[in-house]
């Protein structure tokens, strides 16, 4: 990504009521070469650019053609896709409201919801050769709760990817720092021919997030 050269630091005056956390997110968001470079380029979050930053070293977009977005809000990853993949068939869930997007069906509903997984592959219309997922958990503020509410998530959407995937496709998903847990990570191991970590230049310095990336799925009997 360009990121175009920098001009003066933007400073976020503290409003009265305002605490000084969201001061100071306000400030980086201002100041935040990947922010500006997505209003730029269209795209509802910076978070797209990690996504590009992950297929340039891996190659699992491009090639896709029947995709599945586990916590599609705002909708900066399915953007990529239907970018790099204008062929592909896109469908996408989260429990927020998510503008439309040209190309993409939307599902505002809890991917936990028992009746959520068939929707999807009703929709699809096919098995899946790629499953995203940006999903995490809404933060209670204390670590250990927050990160395993979060890999929750994480395990269901690799579980949704084993028994659905086409032979061959790919599983993408964001975790938090320490990478993805012991079972999980056995989990993808028996089932993807490779499984890799990686923190795209987009992730922000300070940020526990990492992206697992488990590729080549052997099929539903490995």
């Amino acid at each position: 990504m360009s990121r175009g050269r920098s001009g003066h630091k933007q400073r976020v005056k503290t409003a009265k009521g305002r605490k000084i956390g969201s001061t100071r997110w306000l400030e980086r968001q201002l100041n935040d070469p990947y922010v500006k470079q997505a209003k730029a380029d269209g795209y509802r979050s910076r978070a797209a650019y990690k996504l590009m930053e992950l297929d340039e070293r891996f190659k699992f977009v491009r090639k896709a053609r029947h995709v599945v977005d586990l916590g599609i809000a705002p909708g900066g990853w399915a953007q990529v896709v239907r970018k790099y993949a204008p062929k592909a068939g896109v469908v996408g869930i989260d429990l927020l409201a998510v503008d439309p997007i040209e190309g993409v069906e939307i599902f505002e509903m809890d991917f936990m919801d028992d009746s959520a997984p068939d929707k999807l592959i009703e929709a699809l219309g096919n098995a899946p050769d790629l499953v995203l997922s940006d999903m995490a958990a809404n933060t209670v503020g204390h670590q250990q709760t927050d990160h395993l509410r979060t890999m929750g998530l994480v395990e269901a959407g690799a579980y949704f990817a084993v028994e659905n995937l086409q032979e061959g496709g790919a599983f993408v998903a964001k975790v938090l720092a320490g990478g993805t847990d012991k079972d999980l990570l056995t989990l993808l191991k028996k089932h993807f021919r490779t499984v890799k970590h990686a923190k795209p230049p987009a992730s922000r310095k300070g940020s526990s997030e990492w992206y697992v990336v488990a590729q080549g799925f052997k099929g539903q009997e490995a």
